[in-house]
């Protein structure tokens, strides 16, 4: 009898642990379907019947580009790899979440000029992913990529960036093309506006305490007679606080662009050993809100903050 009832006790755990491992299967396998089938909702079939194309974006000035591209394109996911309040990506390292973007977008939107130190990392860990660089086309500044910062370039790279979408997504080529050309209508009427602002004060001295106005400061014809790229990680020693004073001095100089984030301690030390040295405080066009215009509203604010600054300095010429 003992043995009897050891049997049946042997009988009933081998009856449950087989119903453990068959739940077990089962779960895995629906998991793996799970899977599967959202990965063939998700991804785009590469035989050219696409369900959702998916487009990563770098950061903020990018992702508007291609924002304005894409626009409400049927079939067509837009997603930024970074916060919008992120800023610059020199130092940007990439999470587990970046991961899961890039592992499901059919391409990848960069600035590139090295602005985003990770692509090598991008390259090696999804080597088959479509890239687009919107600066390729352009002539940059030395080692300073900051090219959408001058809006004639920046309308090369939405150019850009429309061209690679639309070999990347041929279905949808001619809308990104469409969208394309009404935004640089847009980008046209405000290139204009900086061209006659740029002919009517050409030749005034500046001091630049950003590398991205750079491109400003080419663009409006400034002659820089100094410059300091101030960013969180940029120290400042006194021999260079000095050796700034001494060219606003020697120039005249009485416009400074600067960034108010990074900038404007920098800018107060300047004023208080000069008062008549005027700090135009300007957007870097990095961080912001996810409207389609936002690049417009800004580079707009900052050319009536330069018009402002221009009357100023040419009133001591």
């Amino acid at each position: 009898m003992g043995g009897t009832k050891e049997g049946g006790r042997k009988g009933k755990s081998r009856t449950l642990k087989n119903k453990y491992v068959f739940v077990t299967v089962m779960l895995l396998t629906l998991m793996s379907a799970s899977i599967f089938l959202t990965s063939l909702y998700v991804r785009h079939d590469r035989s050219g019947n696409a369900h959702q194309f998916q487009a990563v974006t770098s950061f903020y000035p990018v992702y508007i580009a291609a924002r304005n591209i894409i626009g409400d394109c049927s079939g067509v996911t837009l997603v930024n790899l970074s916060e919008p309040q992120t800023g610059c990506m020199h130092d940007y390292q990439l999470t587990a979440e970046d991961m899961k973007k890039l592992s499901q977008a059919d391409v990848f939107i960069v600035n590139g000029g090295g602005i985003e130190n990770f692509l090598a990392e991008t390259g090696t860990q999804y080597p088959d992913l479509q890239m687009i660089y919107a600066s390729e086309r352009l002539e940059l500044l030395d080692d300073n990529a900051h090219a959408w910062m001058s809006v004639k370039d920046y309308m090369v790279q939405v150019q850009t960036i429309a061209d690679g979408l639309a070999r990347a997504d041929k279905s949808h080529g001619d809308v990104y093309q469409k969208n394309c050309a009404d935004y640089l209508k847009k980008l046209e009427v405000l290139r204009q506006r900086q061209e006659e602002t740029a002919q009517k004060y050409a030749s005034l001295d500046a001091v630049i305490f950003h590398e991205a106005f750079e491109y400003m400061a080419r663009d409006f014809q400034l002659r820089v007679q100094g410059s300091m790229d101030l960013d969180e990680e940029r120290q400042v020693s006194a021999g260079e606080v000095a050796d700034i004073l001494a060219q606003i001095r020697e120039h005249g100089v009485k416009i400074i662009l600067a960034e108010e984030l990074y900038g404007k301690r920098m800018c107060e030390t300047v004023s208080r050993e000069m008062p008549d040295v005027h700090a135009v405080y300007l957007d870097t066009c990095v961080r912001g809100n996810y409207e389609a215009d936002s690049y417009l509203k800004a580079m707009e604010e900052n050319l009536l903050r330069l018009e402002e600054a221009f009357d100023y300095a040419q009133s001591y010429i």
